[in-house]
């Protein structure tokens, strides 16, 4: 086998929180993470003699090679695993970038399963997600996919949380937010913490109505709680930021009734998703 395509799937944060900072100066966080059937197309294409790694992408706005995730994840499986193949990976970018939802490390965690499976799975799940932990926050989680509530800077993950299947409608807005901005503002004045994860994990059928973000709370910004109100009033159960922004989603109870929310963005890029129990997939190989 020389060739795989995978579907690298996005993710939103249905409840997110900061807990603390680290003495390296990462955030420590308390989230739940939802995979949605949202994907990139991650292709690897691998030779056996030894050779350099390559990265490419359809959007011209991902950075390529070395500045790639993705060569991050590749490089630092092949320690973990003792080959050095030569390798090619090209992204097909589906996700919007810079919108919380996490194709960057969903694309890593493509590459890390990919490679396991052309190279007769030389790994176990354990040491893939420490190879995923090394690569990045959120790479972990993508490995695993689900519904999970991880701590940490992300990579921990401490365990399958579950709510009742709902439909999601994203919405990604033509701004992108100030991340750096956002935690710089929350060093100088924290918020105090929600303290409400297990209420939320605990909340069932209303789970939508207790949504969580932090960054919507350090951004405040009008145009985010516009498209919430927005959504609510075209049906969604509940709505919030995900990760770091700048996408939101809405929670429905059926997919007709989030595409016809959608029609109320015309401007914005929206799809409407449903809930994983994985964060990748196989769907060529050869």
């Amino acid at each position: 086998m020389n060739k795989m395509s995978l579907c690298a799937y996005a993710k939103l944060n249905l409840y997110l929180d900061i807990t603390g900072k680290r003495n390296d100066g990462y955030h420590l966080l308390e989230t739940v993470m939802q995979s949605i059937d949202l994907f990139d197309i991650v292709t690897i294409t691998m030779s056996d003699a030894a050779g350099a790694t390559s990265v490419e992408c359809s959007n011209p706005d991902i950075p390529y090679g070395r500045k790639n995730i993705c060569y991050k994840a590749a490089n630092y499986f092949y320690t973990e695993a003792r080959r050095y193949p030569a390798c090619e990976i090209f992204i097909d970018k589906r996700i919007p970038w810079a919108s919380g939802m996490g194709g960057g490390s969903a694309d890593a965690a493509a590459v890390i399963v990919g490679l396991n499976k052309m190279m007769g799975e030389p790994l176990g799940m354990q040491q893939m997600l420490r190879v995923a932990a090394k690569t990045g926050a959120d790479v972990p989680f993508c490995v695993a996919g689900g519904t999970k509530l991880c701590r940490g800077i992300g990579d921990d993950i401490r365990g399958e949380a579950d709510f009742p299947e709902r439909v999601y409608l994203v919405v990604m807005p033509d701004f992108r937010c100030d991340t750096h901005g956002a935690y710089m503002s929350y060093d100088k004045d924290p918020l105090p913490q929600r303290n409400a994860m297990k209420r939320f994990l605990k909340s069932g059928e209303d789970f939508p109505k207790m949504l969580y973000n932090v960054f919507k709370e350090l951004y405040e910004n009008g145009k985010i709680d516009d498209i919430i109100a927005k959504l609510k009033e075209n049906g969604a159960q509940g709505a919030n930021l995900t990760g770091s922004g700048a996408a939101v989603f809405g929670v429905f109870p059926d997919e007709q009734t989030a595409a016809d929310a959608a029609k109320a963005f015309p401007s914005y890029f929206t799809a409407v998703c449903k809930p994983l129990g994985y964060g990748v997939r196989v769907i060529d190989e050869s």
